[in-house]
């Protein structure tokens, strides 16, 4: 079989192809078919290198989330079946054309449903649906300010939080203006306007930000809450510059989320809180073969998936395929990812 593999941190041309023999699943363990996998912004901070800590270190294969059918079932295995149709988020590990995934961290993904649709269920939608309803815990009629709005889990928290009855304002590109206003949002133009005198002179702050960014903004973003406000921080996003680690992005984006920390201490009616969608696996289960990660919490996980399913079958959320390309081009979606960013998901099909 044939899988992605980055031989050493640094840009998209660090992905390689390998053929090897097919991996045996571990107890509690499926093997995979992979239909899908999904090619996402964690998937180049694994590649450069700066994710979480607790990441991979190379050799490794990245993919954060795959749907496929199970071909064999582990011992231990008590839910899946041969040949049932699953998702997985599996943090890396996912670009291959058979991959192992705990049973626990796998949701059953209806036959009928587009596998390049439901893996933006699986990572942005979920991500956003938990920063929303798990993390934030928001209420209808709260305001809330999404960053990088026009991507694809900020247009998942706007459609999203329009379903919850949230008022939202969104920080975007101008170009991307019309989209994200078409999305029920107020669109603030971040390059030229100044998003924390416009929510505090239009809304006197708001509820809860959506920050998938992290780093100086977070401060700014604190300071837009209102008493009761709730910062959820869940990214990293300038921490890479066309591909590779940036490291004084790095080292400000530290500096200002421990200073954001420490505000959160000091302010008792304002909340900060880091929101992860996923757990690496012991270091035990980590081998050629089997994926890095599985949801933080399996049972929210599977209870917010079937939500979101019911969503996408109301026509209520729209998951956009930017567009499929093979296995084998991995390299080519990596570098595709800045300047799809806005236009929907990339799916690799082995």
């Amino acid at each position: 079989m044939k899988r992605v593999v980055v031989d050493h941190f640094g840009g998209p041309e660090v992905l390689k192809v390998v053929e090897e023999e097919v991996p045996r699943p571990a107890p509690g363990e499926v093997l995979v078919k992979v239909l899908a996998a999904g090619v996402s912004f964690t998937d180049s901070q694994l590649r450069a290198g700066t994710y979480l800590p607790g990441a991979p270190k190379p050799p490794f294969t990245p993919g954060y989330e795959l749907v496929g059918v199970v071909e064999e079932v582990g011992p231990g295995c008590s839910r899946a079946r041969v040949g049932d149709r699953v998702g997985a988020l599996t943090v890396w590990g996912a670009d291959a054309e058979r991959v192992c995934v705990p049973e626990s961290g796998a949701v059953d993904v209806p036959e009928d449903l587009d596998p390049g649709e439901v893996l933006s269920l699986l990572f942005p939608y979920m991500t956003s649906y938990q920063v929303l309803h798990r993390t934030a815990k928001v209420k209808p009629g709260e305001t809330v300010l999404v960053h990088g709005a026009a991507g694809r889990v900020g247009v998942a928290a706007l459609e999203l939080g329009r379903e919850a009855g949230l008022r939202l304002y969104g920080t975007a590109a101008a170009n991307d203006r019309a989209k994200v206003e078409a999305l029920g949002a107020v669109a603030i133009d971040y390059q030229n306007e100044d998003f924390l005198a416009r929510v505090r002179q239009e809304a006197g702050g708001v509820d809860v930000v959506v920050d998938s960014l992290g780093g100086p903004i977070s401060l700014r973003s604190f300071r837009a809450l209102r008493p009761g406000g709730r910062l959820v921080v869940f990214g990293r996003y300038s921490t890479i510059k066309e591909g590779h680690k940036d490291w004084p992005a790095v080292f400000k984006w530290y500096a200002a989320i421990a200073t954001v920390w420490l505000w959160d201490k000091v302010s008792p009616r304002r909340h900060v809180y880091a929101y992860h969608v996923q757990k690496y696996r012991d270091k035990a289960t980590r081998r050629d073969g089997a994926v890095g990660g599985e949801p933080m919490n399996a049972q929210q996980f599977r209870e917010d998936f079937a939500v979101l399913v019911e969503l996408l079958r109301a026509g209520k959320i729209h998951p956009v395929v930017a567009e499929y390309l093979p296995l084998t081009e991995a390299r080519h979606a990596h570098e595709m990812l800045q300047s799809s960013a806005g236009k929907g998901k990339i799916v690799l099909v082995p």
